[in-house]
């Protein structure tokens, strides 16, 4: 049966993407599956299906949450915002999340200020982060490359290693699908991340 509701906001994911282009993504996460439902302009590394980690975000009345700062996989700045789609009954069905990649605006601020983005909100809204593995992830992830001079998806098998043995170390790997979506942001298998994680288990116990 179709889900009238669904298949607006994917249209309106869409439509969002096609005109902004390749540097906005646009997530349509399904609240009663908890998963993401629809991608348009996919660029951080998740994928249809994936966990969508909302299920114990109070989301409040505000129809819109935002706009607040994430970090992307490969340490980009994001800037975001998510609306509720509400059925009739006024229950909140579907969030949609526009994250755009603000490489090109920042890179452009010194020459052309009126460019520059809005303000940010004083603080990141929590209700909406606090149970966001991904963001801890990706700014982890980011902040151990950049101390070491390295791009995340060009490391060595022993950096590599490294990384996932002080994620793992970190309590990062905890989350379900963790694991899956670290070998994407580094360009392998997730039974690459394990062997990884075995590898460093071993090594240790020398």
């Amino acid at each position: 049966m179709s889900d009238l509701l669904f298949d607006n906001a994917c249209a309106t994911a869409d439509a969002i993407a096609c005109l902004f282009g390749s540097r906005v993504e646009v997530v349509v996460h399904d609240l009663a599956a908890e998963r993401i439902a629809h991608i348009a302009n996919p660029m951080s590394q998740r994928s249809v299906g994936d966990a969508s980690n909302m299920h114990e975000i109070e989301l409040g009345d505000a129809p819109v949450i935002g706009p607040y700062e994430k970090v992307n996989w490969d340490g980009a700045t994001l800037r975001s915002i998510s609306i509720q789609q509400r059925r009739a009954d006024g229950t909140a069905a579907y969030v949609i999340c526009i994250n755009h990649d603000q490489a090109d605006l920042l890179a452009l601020r010194r020459v052309a200020q009126a460019l520059g983005p809005a303000p940010l909100e004083t603080e990141k809204p929590q209700e909406l982060l606090r149970n966001d593995w991904h963001d801890r992830l990706n700014s982890y992830a980011s902040a151990w490359c950049r101390d070491r001079g390295l791009r995340i998806d060009a490391l060595g098998r022993d950096d590599r290693r490294a990384l996932v043995g002080d994620l793992s170390a970190s309590g990062a790997l905890a989350e379900r699908h963790a694991a899956a979506y670290v070998a994407r942001m580094v360009g392998v298998s997730r039974a690459t991340i394990y062997n990884d994680l075995k590898a460093r288990s071993e090594g240790e116990a020398e």
